[in-house]
């Protein structure tokens, strides 16, 4: 089967909920019948919008690649975003799994100006997951939520503080199971509305705050601005009252940046550039140009050009609107045992937080209490004033291409392999993000090597292989490596696997191949 065919996301990529659910019953009182309508209004929405990208991204594939739109009332016309006070600052953003209670704590307690609690690439897509997600956000916004410290011998719980807490729901491309018999709805929906149904809007220190995940299009904002005005008005509240941020973090969307926050002027208060599911996504539209070819992840310097360009054009729209603009996260972690690491981890991650401040944006995110400090150190002033960049263009070059980038070596393709297997295998144990050999990998990682694995062999790239000799990469020699690393996995079990999560270890390797053999690239 071609490398890179997309194919239709099969069963076992998608959340279901227990076969024997009853929503009436096993879902908040009164929940289903609030859900009904809504799905009936936007999930035939959602489907459509997911339909039109996969033309976009076949469009792509047939050489015609995204481009900015013509001039509108978005580009040309004069329009504001007011900035409320209480997110004026937010120099930095931590970001977690919200099914993780005791990350989740350290999170909130951290001194970070803003928090992100995460259902989405951090998250395992489950049922099981998803509900302790929930449960553990609704504790949250209560202070309710805590841990037992170990050390300290005491539970831990959070303490009230200014910082925002934001919640990431599942993106627009993913569909939910099971709640309704026979029927699929959006998973972006589901998610927000059994949040949303449970709180008390008077309780909360701010407005009730989303981070928008994977749009690809500027129509998109569209169907979360009627969305929030939907469930605001169900509250009785004014129908700008929920807030929200938007990634940046597909191909499409980097050139209808300013049209999407147009849609959205009455609910968003930023974009945020999210590097790597972006890389990913550039990647994926470009998968058919073999002028394309990423060299080793960890090999590409933060400020390579395609990243850079995007990143001085987003301060340019945001704040131009007067809107923030965040950075994206950096994925080598701090090591509180480690101290080698731990001091590179740290000096990787000023030298980033620092060229972002530079380019003018407003904030960062980070994912570990240890990086707060530093991260919010280079951005001296909240919201840098608004000053806009001096671009040569307002419409830069967002394809410049990686010549001279970075190394492709069967070294990397090697470490993708075996990082693909040792993420996937983390899903399969119920963890949607790992600590790996220092970095922080999560759906959107793991999305770039299996892109970089398909597209290296879909133009039998060749590479400097271990004895120095050229090897080019084909299926055979994949499937050869999956096998090796397989081996040397099992063989010398890392930290992150124990004796019982080693069981799951073939079928890991088993799906990762296969998505990328298949061509199943989209983020799931």
């Amino acid at each position: 089967m071609a490398l890179h065919a997309e194919q239709a996301h099969p069963p076992q990529y998608m959340n279901f909920a227990p076969t024997d659910l009853n929503p009436e019953r096993d879902l908040p009182k009164g929940f289903f019948e609030f859900l009904l309508p809504l799905h009936k209004q936007f999930t035939p929405w959602q489907q459509k919008l997911a339909a039109k990208r996969k033309q976009v991204l076949l469009a792509s594939h047939q050489g015609k690649p995204p481009d900015y739109l013509p001039p509108s009332e978005a580009t040309t016309r004069d329009w504001h975003i007011e900035l409320s006070a209480w997110c004026a600052d937010q120099r930095n953003q931590m970001t977690g799994p919200a099914d993780d209670a005791e990350l989740t704590v350290k999170l909130l307690n951290s001194g970070s100006p803003g928090v992100m609690l995460d259902l989405e690439d951090s998250t395992a897509n489950t049922w099981q997951n998803l509900m302790l997600g929930v449960k553990n956000i609704l504790a949250a916004y209560k202070y309710e939520l805590d841990y037992f410290d170990q050390k300290r011998q005491k539970n831990v719980t959070i303490q009230r503080s200014k910082t925002v807490t934001w919640i990431r729901p599942r993106g627009l491309h993913l569909s939910q199971g099971g709640v309704i018999k026979n029927e699929i709805m959006s998973a972006s929906l589901f998610d927000v509305a059994l949040i949303w149904y449970q709180l008390d809007p008077a309780s909360l220190p701010h407005n009730f705050s989303i981070y928008i995940p994977k749009t690809e299009a500027a129509e998109e904002a569209l169907w979360w601005r009627d969305l929030f005005q939907t469930l605001a008005k169900s509250k009785g509240l004014p129908a700008n009252y929920i807030k929200c941020m938007a990634l940046v973090e597909s191909h499409p969307q980097a050139f209808q940046m300013e049209e999407f926050l147009f849609n959205l002027r009455e609910h968003c208060l930023g974009l945020n550039l999210g590097r790597w599911d972006y890389m990913a996504s550039l990647i994926h539209f470009m998968l058919e140009d073999p002028n394309w070819i990423l060299p080793d992840r960890n090999t590409i310097p933060h400020d390579v050009a395609f990243f850079q360009n995007l990143r001085t054009l987003i301060p340019e729209i945001c704040h131009k609107h007067g809107a923030l603009a965040i950075g994206g996260m950096t994925a080598l972690y701090p090591s509180r045992t480690d101290t080698e690491l731990n001091e590179r981890a740290l000096k990787v991650l000023e030298q980033d937080k620092k060229n972002e401040s530079n380019c003018l944006m407003d904030g960062a995110w980070t994912g570990h209490p240890d990086q707060n400090a530093i991260a919010v150190a280079q951005f001296p002033n909240p919201n840098q004033g608004m000053k806009r960049p001096k671009l040569a263009s307002v419409h830069p070059d967002l394809r410049p291409v990686p010549k001279g980038v970075g190394k492709t070596t069967l070294a990397g393709t090697r470490a993708a392999a075996r990082t693909v297997i040792r993420y996937r295998n983390g899903v399969l144990n119920g963890k949607g993000a790992s600590l790996l050999d220092g970095y922080m990998e999560d759906l959107a990682t793991d999305r770039i090597y299996r892109l970089m694995i398909a597209q290296r062999v879909r133009h039998k790239v060749k590479a400097a292989g271990e004895n120095g000799k050229i090897v080019e990469h084909s299926p055979v020699l994949v499937t050869r490596l999956f096998d090796e690393e397989l081996a040397k996995i099992q063989r010398d079990l890392p930290a992150e696997i124990d004796r019982k999560a080693a069981a799951t270890l073939p079928e890991a390797r088993r799906i990762a191949e296969e998505m990328i053999v298949q061509g199943q690239h989209s983020p799931i």
